[in-house]
């Protein structure tokens, strides 16, 4: 069975708007793609493991091509866990709002977890890097405050850059992105906005299988 993993980073709940926008989007999904498993991971919910200074040594065992000892196995078990979850999706689906230009936290944490060498990612004789996620979709619906596409602020925005940035390094190239801004700027254009989003992300919804 296909699966599409949602990862979600707002604590808001419903409340959310970025999440509406997801919504939205998966419930075209499934009426489109009625086969596909939705996997839902909320960040919020989550108890993501912490990168303390073992793990982050067996990190450096990975970058040196070497095997885990059993020891750091047993302490990257529930890294291990999250990287193969990733790595069973086909599409990946990101809730996110934009937190001080950039993304929350807890997202942060998330990429920190899985973006491991040898799983998600592997230095070759010739020192260039292999992303090991390929051949995978991506859609991320963001919402942000402010108005960050025009020329002016496109300086501010580090969360659609950094997303792309390091999902590509990984080997996922096909990532579209859909924006609702200004949310609080421009408080008259706010459900206008939201609703086109809405309606972008349904028509990619449609063709996110086949296209």
């Amino acid at each position: 069975m296909k699966t599409l993993l949602h990862i979600i980073a707002s604590p808001r709940g419903d409340l959310s708007r970025t999440l509406g926008i997801s919504h939205a989007f998966l419930k075209t999904f499934q009426e489109s793609h009625p086969s596909w498993k939705i996997d839902t991971l909320d960040l919020s919910e989550e108890k993501l493991p912490s990168l303390t200074a073992k793990e982050v040594s067996g990190k450096y065992v990975l970058l040196s091509g070497k095997e885990l000892s059993p020891d750091l196995k047993e302490a990257w078990s529930a890294i291990l866990k999250h990287i193969n979850r990733f790595l069973a999706a086909d599409i990946y689906l990101i809730t996110t709002p934009m937190w001080n230009f950039s993304i929350p936290y807890m997202l942060k944490q998330y990429i920190d977890i899985i973006a491991q060498p040898n799983y998600l990612f592997k230095y070759t004789s010739s020192g260039t890097v292999e992303g090991l996620a390929k051949n995978k979709k991506m859609f991320v619906m963001m919402s942000r405050g402010g108005e960050y596409s025009a020329p002016s602020s496109q300086s501010k925005d580090f969360q659609e850059p950094y997303l792309r940035t390091v999902f590509e390094f990984v080997g996922i190239t096909d990532i579209t992105f859909v924006k609702a801004e200004p949310m609080d700027v421009k408080k008259d254009l706010r459900e206008e906005r939201l609703e086109k989003a809405k309606m972008v992300a349904v028509e990619i919804a449609k063709k996110a299988v086949s296209s």
